[in-house]
């Protein structure tokens, strides 16, 4: 693939940066297209591997066939099975009706299966099975069925470990492991941060027409040198959240924002060159889901645009520039010269004045307030998740986890 390919390449599916490992993967992806090999995707959480299947389907022959992408560690064990090939009416409590799954429904197509070690050792005898015939049989059936599915497959394990351990069978790790496709780190394309910060920071920017960031040299080279746990989702939510709570809304002398080192710190944990690097696999109580992070940025974008708001109504009532600052009962204030102006009144914690200005004191307080008032204020939960911007099975389980009738 030569250079305008390659640049043809990115520009469709939007990817950014040119780092040499990362094109090579680019390149194996579009050599295996054509053929029917399954391909498995190795990288970190995060680093982007989800645009390679769809790649790859794309520029198979089977491109007019249909697409599913699964995520396994996803599926409740004791349904994967279900999920994967379909059940008979009555197989288990709640099958009120037959249902194909994902090998049968996309037969002529391509399966994406990521996280593929979170399969159940039981779940990955069966699909053995169908990727060496094609066969398999829908729980509660006896009847086996035949499909023609292509599958492409991903983790963030170690996978010959995961062998030795017993975790993963080792037949179906060497069919699995045909054509591996390797993804850097983020950490390992360094060259590239930038510019995927930049462009996150512009989508942003574009999207809520708010003045675009610009990082200051000592402000670029801590983020070049930030390990980036969360690969290039964790650098997309701190390209947000700088976005939204230290720009402004853009005006006609306003086209940028400068953020230096001092500012962006603020935005990246301070003990990650303090801790040493091991294996942490979160629980699934503990993993924050995409729709959470985005509803919390969303949050506090929102209370961006309202202080902007307050702020335009106090100039607006002929408190400009320079103006001093209203009083308020029981709040200090400190002037220019440096005389503080003590308040005239205390104001109690039980007062109204107080009970007005009372904020969730953590991001998970902040959640459940905003989850509640969402599900006080919607007809349904499916009408509540469309409030928050999160999916109704998310929104299922957290009001599971805060006990929220």
């Amino acid at each position: 693939m030569n250079d305008r390919e390659l640049f043809a390449l990115k520009n469709k599916y939007d990817i950014v940066g040119n780092d040499p490992a990362w094109n090579r993967a680019l390149e194996i992806a579009v050599a295996i297209a054509p053929t029917d090999l399954t391909a498995i995707i190795y990288g970190e959480s995060g680093a982007g591997k989800e645009v390679f299947p769809k790649i790859i389907h794309d520029r198979s022959l089977r491109k007019n066939g249909k697409f599913f992408a699964v995520n396994c560690g996803a599926i409740p064990e004791g349904t994967v099975d279900s999920e994967l090939f379909g059940h008979e009416k009555g197989a288990f409590t709640g099958a009120i009706e037959t249902r194909k799954g994902y090998f049968e429904e996309a037969d002529g197509g391509t399966l994406f299966l990521d996280e593929i070690a979170e399969l159940p050792l039981t779940s990955q005898a069966k699909l053995l099975r169908v990727l060496q015939s094609g066969e398999f049989i829908r729980v509660g059936s006896s009847k086996v069925l035949k499909t023609n599915v292509r599958v492409i497959a991903a983790t963030n394990v170690d996978l010959m470990g995961a062998v030795s351990r017993g975790k993963f069978r080792a037949d179906l790790y060497y069919r699995l492991n045909s054509v591996p496709v390797n993804i850097p780190a983020l950490r390992d394309r360094r060259e590239d941060i930038d510019v995927l910060f930049r462009k996150f920071t512009a989508d942003f920017s574009a999207r809520n027409s708010m003045a675009n960031v610009k990082l200051t040299e000592d402000a670029l080279v801590m983020l070049k040198n930030y390990r980036w746990p969360g690969n290039i989702r964790q650098l997309k939510a701190v390209a947000d959240a700088v976005s939204a709570i230290e720009s402004v809304k853009m005006t006609p002398g306003m086209s940028r924002v400068e953020i230096d080192s001092t500012v962006l710190a603020k935005y990246l944990p301070h003990d990650e060159s303090q801790t040493i690097p091991v294996l942490y696999e979160p629980t699934r109580g503990e993993q924050m889901s995409s729709d959470e992070r985005e509803m919390i940025i969303r949050t506090i974008f929102t209370l961006r645009q309202e202080v902007d708001r307050l702020n335009s109504v106090v100039f607006a009532s002929g408190a400009g520039a320079g103006a001093p600052m209203p009083s308020l009962p029981g709040v200090a204030v400190r002037h220019d010269d440096g005389f503080v102006e003590e308040p005239d009144e205390q104001v109690s914690m039980e007062s109204p004045q107080a009970q007005q200005v009372q904020v969730p004191a953590t991001i998970s307080d902040m959640t459940e307030s905003m989850i509640r008032t969402a599900l006080s204020n919607a007809k349904t939960v499916k009408e509540a998740a469309a409030m928050l911007g999160m999916s109704e099975r998310n929104l299922y389980r957290k009001r599971k986890e805060l006990n929220i009738k």
